[in-house]
């Protein structure tokens, strides 16, 4: 906005050029804590020989795994993706994932500048403890409030009846204390999947890919970032070691969906040069795909600030 004025002995004319804004897209790495996994259940069938060579494991067979989530500054929104698992479960919980490291969510978010009270918006993709836990505040033992006060909380209807009525498999994923805040808040939102196209346009500036072999209907946002595309890949495709088609955690309730989702999600990548952001990788931020006689692999490893 551009101001002309002009003054005479008995008023002042303001006369306003409208111009229009452009902001720039900002993104930021949030991590939100680092834990450990056991190797074994993280790669399924793929002998530990294999795997150890991208993420080697300890004396446990645990392996390093990171709560790594996406800021994107957006103009006037400030959209905060997965919130990792917080910190209000007891020592008993936190004991068997054997948390390292000092990071944290709410430090993290203050390392760029930001409070937990400037979040527009938090996008889960989906509602695992240690992919929202941290959406949410102990008050007292039995007394919660949002972390987020000021912010949407975005989900879909499909998923969050999965999870609020969990399987038998994924119940012990599925926190009560993690999920109910939010409804009982009245911040939750839903955001409806697009069924005539690949990815679904969203209100927040990105697009997303909803699959279902991992839990019913996570969500992958794709960013655009700098001429670039970024795939936040979440539990699709958890770290670099999970690149290969086969590499399937056995977590996922439902693996043979999991291959042909991933398989049609890595050549989209490919073919359209969108780059992986890995939320679990506690090494290797982004990289970027090849394609090869053995299929789509890893190409380069980056960062956001290389982009």
């Amino acid at each position: 906005m551009t101001v002309f004025s002009l003054v005479s002995s008995n008023y002042c004319f303001i006369f306003i050029k409208n111009t229009k804004y452009i902001f720039q897209l900002n993104l930021y790495p949030i991590i939100a804590g680092n834990f450990m996994l056991d190797g074994g259940a993280m790669f399924g069938v793929v002998p530990k020989t294999i795997w150890q060579k991208t993420n080697p494991a300890d004396n446990n067979n645990m392996i390093k795994i990171a709560a790594r989530c996406l800021l994107i500054e957006d103009g006037n929104k400030l959209v905060l993706i997965d919130t990792g698992m917080g910190n209000k479960q007891s020592e008993k919980f936190f004991g068997y994932y054997y948390r390292w490291g000092k990071d944290s969510l709410e430090p993290s978010l203050r390392k760029y500048g930001f409070h937990a009270d400037d979040i527009t918006d938090v996008f889960l993709t989906h509602l695992h403890f240690d992919h929202c836990g941290g959406g949410v505040t102990r008050l007292g033992e039995r007394s919660f409030e949002t972390t987020f006060k000021n912010a949407k909380y975005w989900s879909n209807k499909n998923h969050w009846s999965w999870a609020t009525d969990p399987n038998k498999r994924e119940s012990a994923s599925f926190l009560k204390e993690n999920i109910l805040p939010i409804e009982e808040s009245g911040q939750l939102h839903y955001l409806e999947k697009d069924v005539e196209n690949y990815l679904t346009k969203s209100s927040l500036g990105f697009e997303v890919l909803f699959v279902d072999g991992h839990t019913e209907k996570q969500m992958i946002p794709v960013v655009s970032y700098k001429g670039q595309k970024i795939a936040f890949a979440a539990d699709l495709v958890p770290t670099h070691g999970h690149v290969p088609l086969p590499y399937i955690p056995g977590y996922d309730v439902r693996p043979l969906i999991s291959l042909k989702e991933k398989e049609l999600f890595l050549n989209f990548c490919h073919e359209n040069s969108v780059f992986l952001f890995f939320e679990h990788d506690a090494s290797v931020e982004l990289c970027s795909l090849k394609k090869t006689d053995r299929g789509v692999r890893l190409n380069e490893k980056v960062t956001l600030l290389d982009l």
